[in-house]
């Protein structure tokens, strides 16, 4: 009877959260949607570019995730036991980290943007484009990371709420400034694919000011500890390797399509962007089971965490299933809604299906790493997801350039990856032996 009543009171805060957490994870991919359609109407070369250019950025700030995943497993384990004031000095020393961390990725990725372009591109005028969008928007690398620490420590002690305000507000703004920016306003001719990186720092520097703001505001310790700070970077060493393999797959990917055609990597670029968009739509029930089963097993309630996986499992296998039908039925509209490109919009359909099919695939994916990211479960994340990269996405995408079988070999390796990992969550949520309070 106790695990019923566990049940429904999980089920209520499961969606109390989700549905900000929502907000916050949609609000980025849709941002880059606009900009994608706003981009996306200079022609597949800008296209191009900025599918390269993003591909890069978005390699590096998520590379460091563990800012915002580690630091709400830590938070949530400290809020659930009593403890909001630590759990937000935590807060703190991972915003340190973040900035520290950002501005090496700033003086790094302006060294390293043109030769690491032309490895991936080949295409000289697609890498050229890139490097002038990724030169500019790195200097919103501090703030991506920062906002990172914000949101970690947020989800942490259960305030969904602060940041769906805060990220909205930087992206609403930005989205408003990308058709000037991009493409000019009466006099103003515009800056082009440049225009679109401007905006991009502009959200970013927008979210992180608020974020920092609210830890001001708090009263928890601030100072720097760098104990703590070695501790967290101690917790996300499984995490940065689990992302590196998530990298290795999709830069791989995008390298395969730039050695395809201008029109492959246009139409991969849409693709993408949509199920990056998607993903993380399905990702906000894992974000809210995240700080509940963390806040739960620090708590001591190892049933109630328990009885919460499964049931987040259940719900993201109906969410996916709803997407998967909804993007199927829009399969002859949305495409032109990015581009006019007659070749991109021939391409689409071949990574299009594959996009559809797997909703539902990912929906239990994701809820299931949510599930054991708040439990803590990070090293056995890193190595089934390495597994997943190196016996499935890898060997189909290159074997996709070596025979030829274009966005639709692409598409087949990112299948192979989601059904391996799927397999494997579904064993280590059925062990249990993840419930450690």
């Amino acid at each position: 009877m106790a695990v019923d009543q566990a049940e429904r009171v999980s089920a209520r805060r499961v969606f109390a959260l989700a549905m900000p957490a929502l907000g916050v994870l949609a609000a980025e991919p849709l941002y880059v949607l606009v900009d994608t359609a706003v981009v996306g109407h200079r022609g597949a070369l800008a296209l191009a570019g900025l599918a390269l250019g993003g591909l890069m950025l978005t390699v590096v700030s998520t590379g460091l995730t563990f800012l915002s995943y580690g630091t709400t497993a830590r938070t949530a384990r400290l809020y659930g036991s009593g403890r909001r004031i630590d759990a937000v000095a935590e807060g703190a020393q991972a915003t340190w980290l973040a900035f520290a961390l950002g501005l090496v990725v700033l003086v790094a990725g302006q060294c390293l943007a043109e030769p690491v372009a032309r490895l991936l591109a080949g295409d000289t005028a697609v890498s050229a484009a890139a490097v002038g969008w990724l030169r500019i928007a790195l200097f919103g690398a501090p703030f991506i990371l920062v906002s990172m620490a914000g949101n970690g420590w947020m989800r942490g002690v259960q305030d969904a709420r602060r940041p769906l305000y805060y990220v909205t507000l930087g992206n609403g703004l930005s989205a408003a400034l990308l058709p000037p920016l991009v493409h000019g306003a009466g006099a103003f001719g515009g800056w082009g694919l440049a225009g679109s990186a401007v905006a991009n720092v502009v959200a970013q520097t927008v979210s992180a000011g608020l974020f920092l703001r609210a830890l001001l505001r708090e009263r928890a310790p601030l100072r720097p500890r760098a104990g703590a700070i070695r501790a967290q970077v101690r917790l996300g060493r499984d995490l940065v390797v689990r992302t590196l393999a998530f990298q290795a797959c999709f830069t791989s990917a995008l390298a395969v399509a730039s050695r395809t055609s201008t029109d492959t990597v246009g139409a991969h670029q849409v693709v993408l962007q949509l199920w990056n968009l998607l993903s993380l739509v399905l990702d906000s029930l894992a974000i809210a089971a995240q700080s509940l089963i963390g806040a739960a097993l620090g708590a001591g309630r190892d049933d109630q965490a328990r009885a919460l996986a499964w049931r987040v499992a259940g719900y993201g296998l109906v969410f996916g299933v709803g997407l998967g039908l909804a993007f199927a039925s829009l399969s002859g509209i949305l495409p032109t809604v990015f581009t006019t490109a007659p070749g991109v919009l021939a391409e689409i359909p071949h990574a299009w299906w594959f996009f559809v099919v797997l909703q539902p695939v990912a929906g239990v994916v994701f809820a299931l790493d949510g599930v054991l990211l708040g439990a803590g479960d990070a090293r056995f994340l890193r190595t089934a997801t390495l597994a997943a990269a190196v016996l499935g996405f890898l060997p189909l995408v290159w074997l996709s350039l070596i025979l030829h079988w274009g966005l639709a070999g692409i598409w087949l390796g990112l299948s192979a990856f989601m059904l391996l990992r799927l397999a494997a969550g579904l064993l280590r949520a059925r062990s249990g032996r993840w419930a450690v309070p």
